[in-house]
């Protein structure tokens, strides 16, 4: 059977593959796309029934060489995602530093520091909303191209900030840049992918943020006892963004969104036709206007003509709040939820702060902890990638969570009466990342992507983006002042707390989805 994975971030409508012949519903369902099926109409015209009992799968031919770049370049939108998280963490010890921010306004408040610090994810809330509004008239590329244009100006505006107010609308400029980046990312990379390397691509989009956020570590820790080093940290992200921009506009359009286009009435119904074949023969590096890539198209335009006929192309805004798409939004919107508001944010923006108080006086030793911190999570991100749909969402998610849970309460423990042993600070830190990665981290977005109804679907992840990047801010920037207030043992202790109540919903709202196939999500644990 084909593992689960494949829902992880896919777009409303994803692109089908035709000639699917096989009867299995599970095996259809992953190898075809989900319209034809929710519907039951195969993409070659078959009736529904005859789509029960075969056990084959489609398997598209594609060469290797025209599908590394497809992935890498809209990839890259998530790299520098997760490079912020990284750089940050240096960053905010250079730019306090006397001696080593080189400018005269270091001493920044709490406030300040947490707007530093929060400001890119306050730009990523508003890069969703925007996302929202003009995704389906940009089209995933151009949306990636914008995306990468704001990373350039973000980072080089911070990079070379005279002044603080500066500095802060450069780390809005490339918040923006990360909202765009993480709504069109995985959109263009599961439309564009075939549909049996799909699962695969899509998880290490997700191993390329934490790559990111290592990536950030170790520039920090090689420049953190730089004279200005902040602005290299910062600036270091502009020709990455410039790559991953020439590289977007190299790659063709989603074919799946030109023919959603056409299907909608979005513009000549032949021209976009005709540009959904050229493209699709690019993305899998056949001739031009080759046969077998009009035949697809020919197909998926049958699916999707009949997946219209009867209702309208998207569900409203306040669909998403009724009946079972209300328990979709429940399950989904509340793991995202929790996946911050247990503290994550300020985990890994602050993990250098933390190491310093935690008797890493030296801030280079602080930096070099923080990468051996982002190894490991890149190591258990990957462990997590391999054994989701073996062991289960909720195994994973329960176990992870009580270990956030158990972590937590030793870092509080430690402010509190353990402050003589460093080193259980290190190793609450290493159980924090390494329980997230394994709940969290992949399995919050995975769920969010397999439990919405198909009709719900885009906008539903619209409104987990967005829930996401608001608790992600609301967090980060409080942490500096609640720290202040409440002093470090009793913040990580409230965090604890909050992480035990999100153990309780785990237990009690968060269905196990392993091995059905996105119907049976909807007919059997959403009705």
């Amino acid at each position: 059977m084909v593992t689960s994975m494949n829902h992880h971030l896919v777009p409303k409508y994803p692109f089908l593959l035709p000639s699917c012949n096989g009867h299995n519903p599970k095996l259809r369902f992953h190898s075809c796309g989900q319209v034809g099926a929710q519907k039951g109409y195969a993409s070659s015209g078959e009736e529904p029934q005859s789509r029960v009992s075969d056990t084959s799968t489609y398997q598209e031919e594609f060469s290797w060489s025209s599908v590394i770049f497809p992935f890498l370049f809209p990839a890259l939108g998530g790299l520098l995602f997760g490079y912020d998280i990284g750089a940050t963490s240096g960053a905010t010890i250079s730019l306090q530093s006397p001696e080593l921010s080189g400018i005269a306004w270091f001493n920044l408040s709490a406030i300040q520091l947490g707007l530093v610090v929060s400001g890119s994810l306050y730009g990523a809330l508003l890069g969703s909303l925007l996302a929202y509004a003009v995704a389906d008239f940009l089209g995933r590329k151009r949306q990636l191209i914008v995306a990468a244009l704001l990373y350039v100006l973000g980072g080089s505006i911070t990079a070379y900030a005279p002044e603080l107010n500066v500095l802060l609308a450069g780390r809005l400029l490339y918040g923006l840049g990360i909202g765009l980046a993480m709504h069109g990312a995985p959109l263009y990379i599961a439309e564009t992918c075939p549909s049996q390397i799909r699962g695969t691509l899509v998880s290490l989009k997700e191993l390329f943020i934490v790559l990111g956020i290592l990536l950030g570590y170790f520039v920090g820790s090689f420049e953190i006892n730089a004279v200005g080093g902040w602005r290299f940290m910062y600036g270091f992200s502009a020709p990455i963004a410039v790559l991953m921009g020439l590289g977007m506009l190299s790659l063709p359009p989603s074919p799946r969104w030109l023919l959603l286009r056409a299907v909608q009435g979005k513009g000549s119904f032949q021209d976009l036709k005709e540009k959904a074949i050229l493209s699709l023969s690019k993305l899998r590096g056949r001739p031009p206007g080759d046969k077998e890539s009009e035949k697809q198209i020919e197909e998926s335009l049958v699916s999707l003509k009949s997946a219209y006929a009867d209702q309208e192309s998207e569900g409203s805004f306040l669909e998403v709040f009724q009946g079972a798409n209300l328990k979709a939004f429940i399950i989904g919107g509340g793991l995202v939820l929790f996946q911050q508001i247990t503290g994550q944010p300020s985990v890994l923006y602050y993990a250098g702060p933390i190491l310093q108080s935690a008797g890493f006086s030296a801030a280079a030793d602080a930096t070099k902890v923080s990468v051996v911190i982002g190894l490991f999570k890149l190591l258990m991100t990957w462990i997590a990638v391999l054994k989701v749909d073996d062991l289960g969402r909720r195994p994973l998610l329960i176990g992870g969570v009580t270990g956030i849970a158990l972590s937590l309460a030793l870092l509080s423990a430690y402010y509190k009466f353990l402050g003589g042993f460093p080193l259980i600070a290190v190793a609450a830190l290493l159980l924090y990342v390494g329980s997230y990665q394994v709940s969290f981290g992949p399995i919050s977005w995975l769920m969010v992507s397999e439990v919405f109804p198909l009709r719900t679907r885009g906008r539903g992840i619209s409104l987990a983006v967005l829930t996401n990047f608001a608790s992600n801010a609301v967090v980060t920037f409080a942490f500096s002042p609640l720290k202040e207030l409440l002093g470090a043992e009793n913040l990580f202790l409230l965090f604890g707390a909050i992480a035990l109540l999100s153990l309780i919903f785990v237990i009690s709202s968060v269905p196990e989805t392993k091995g059905l196939s996105l119907e049976d999500i909807e007919s059997k644990i959403l009705k």
